[in-house]
């Protein structure tokens, strides 16, 4: 059984949005309490002024995340955003309904500006549309964006910020198609609603972005409500979850029906724009995503998933769909960044990389420039799956029989043409063999005319055992850099994910 990987830089789909690569933070397990915050620790890894882990911020600095989405989540969907501005000892404390915690609203909204320009990301903010109301959006906006003389922009000046915070990202609302989100709606009853926010948003502060709240982007949802809002956002949400059901080529097979989605939720966007009569750009923003098993790692126990390669290599699927499809993808936020289903685990003492930071750490560091066209040509049989169903969390995608032997192949590529700093061309090619069994020869291929260098260098993330996991002290599943010889093709290793880049001559 071969494969080949045909690569030509002539074939550019789009330029990738450095925004596929962000974040997310919730008030959800110790995604914020022990996570970006802990004014407690008494073992050095706090800014003693703010009570930030400055180890946490250093590792996810590497990540080299644009924006990072907040506060929610499910958790915004009852979420006070007053709650948590002011003197700390005035702060009330709230039963939290989304994961029946409690909240101390110790960290809100100034704490994480101030957390994003510590980090250099773009903050991105998710309105209530639960029990929230457009009077408390306004006011949230007021509250970050005015330079008015006005009630909420004078109280954060009395909050001790002077400066607008400038906040270009608003969502409007999270989920709320969902029975188990506070407040959830019918489509067409959030569709008229969140005109109206949008509309009132915009009055007063004309400058920001708006998303709309999507589905999985395969669903009558999102018709119904790109049909009211295409006019009026620059995004539509995408939310989905792949779930292993512990077998392994369920799990790194699941990001078809992301790809699947972004094929659908483009038709929809088109459509409604035809519609309007819209020329605007309307892209998607995907902005929870991640493999995560709710069984495994139930959400209102914290959702401390601990991951194995199999999981990395889910993730460098993933990653390859956003990658492929830059066109439409312009916003991708990874759920979440610290200990909630999360690349990056900690402790009191420290923290540890789990096996899905190292795709992610080379997507992002790597895999920016212009997105190729990239055709794998292989037998039907390589193709995994003879079934129907993708298992997906939130909602299940059924694939048919043409999209099988286009998304499910074992062996996962995507391609960009990047300009490095000396001035040179790359062609960097990220490759996934989701085989656990059968390692590949795969000869690559590139256009005609092109010539590529003689060595190339190679970041690879693999381990033996397909169930290796990382914790603290030991972290097995890591990134290796070598360089070799290319003879135009390339052993896959069974199991493995890898970057090949290539100097263009």
């Amino acid at each position: 059984m071969s494969s080949t990987i045909h690569v030509d830089p002539a074939r550019i789909i789009d330029e990738v949005d450095p925004r596929i690569y962000s974040g997310f933070t919730e008030h959800m397990g110790r995604c914020i309490y022990g996570g970006l915050y802990d004014p407690d620790n008494r073992n050095g890894l706090i800014d003693p002024k703010t009570g930030f882990r400055t180890d946490v911020m250093d590792v996810l600095k590497e990540l080299k995340m644009p924006l990072v989405r907040y506060p929610g989540g499910n958790f915004v969907s009852t979420y006070k955003w007053q709650d948590g501005i002011g003197p700390r000892e005035l702060r009330p404390r709230r039963p939290e309904l989304a994961w029946l915690t409690e909240e101390s609203n110790q960290f809100g909204t100034d704490e994480f500006i101030l957390w994003c320009r510590e980090m250099g990301v773009e903050p991105f903010i998710c309105l209530n549309m639960g029990t929230g109301t457009l009077e408390d959006a306004l006011a949230w906006v007021e509250y970050c964006n005015s330079s008015a003389n006005t009630y909420y922009a004078n109280l954060r000046r009395k909050n001790g910020h002077n400066e607008p915070y400038n906040v270009k990202y608003w969502a409007l609302g999270n989920e709320v198609y969902g029975p188990w989100q506070v407040g959830q709606m019918e489509s067409q009853d959030y569709a008229k609603a969140a005109f109206q926010w949008a509309k009132a948003l915009r009055l007063l502060d004309p400058s920001i972005q708006l998303i709309s709240c999507g589905e999985t982007g395969f669903v009558d949802w999102d018709r119904v409500v790109l049909r009211k809002l295409a006019p009026v956002v620059d995004f539509h949400s995408i939310h989905a979850y792949t779930v292993s059901e512990g077998k392994h080529e369920v799990n790194v097979m699941g990001p078809a029906a992301a790809e699947k989605s972004l094929e659908i939720t483009r038709s929809l966007i088109d459509l409604a724009k035809i519609e309007h009569g819209l020329s605007k750009p309307l892209t998607v923003c995907f902005d929870e995503w991640n493999v995560w098993d709710p069984v495994r790692a139930p959400g209102e126990k914290g959702a401390e998933e601990h991951y194995d390669l199999s999981d990395a290599l889910a993730v460098a699927a993933w990653l390859n769909v956003f990658v492929r499809k830059a066109d439409i993808v312009k916003i991708a936020c990874i759920a979440q960044s610290v200990n909630v289903i999360s690349p990056i685990i900690t402790s009191p003492e420290g923290l540890y990389r789990q096996t899905t930071y190292f795709p992610l750490h080379l997507f992002s560091n790597l895999m920016r420039g212009s997105s190729l066209d990239v055709l794998v040509t292989t037998p039907s049989a390589d193709s995994y799956y003879t079934g129907i169903t993708v298992p997906a969390f939130i909602r299940n995608i059924t694939l048919h029989t043409p999209d099988l032997a286009k998304l499910t192949k074992y062996i996962d590529a995507s391609a960009v043409l990047a300009n490095t700093t000396q001035g040179t061309k790359e062609i960097r090619i990220a490759i996934a063999n989701r085989s656990a069994e059968q390692e590949y020869e795969v000869p690559i291929i590139f256009g005609p005319n092109v010539a590529v260098s003689e060595t190339i260098t190679i970041h690879e993330v693999w381990h033996e055992d397909l169930r290796a996991t990382n914790n603290f002290g030991d972290e097995k599943v890591k990134t290796i850099t070598k360089e070799t010889k290319f003879g135009g093709a390339y052993k896959l290793k069974k199991h493995s994910f890898q970057i090949l880049v290539f100097t263009v001559a």
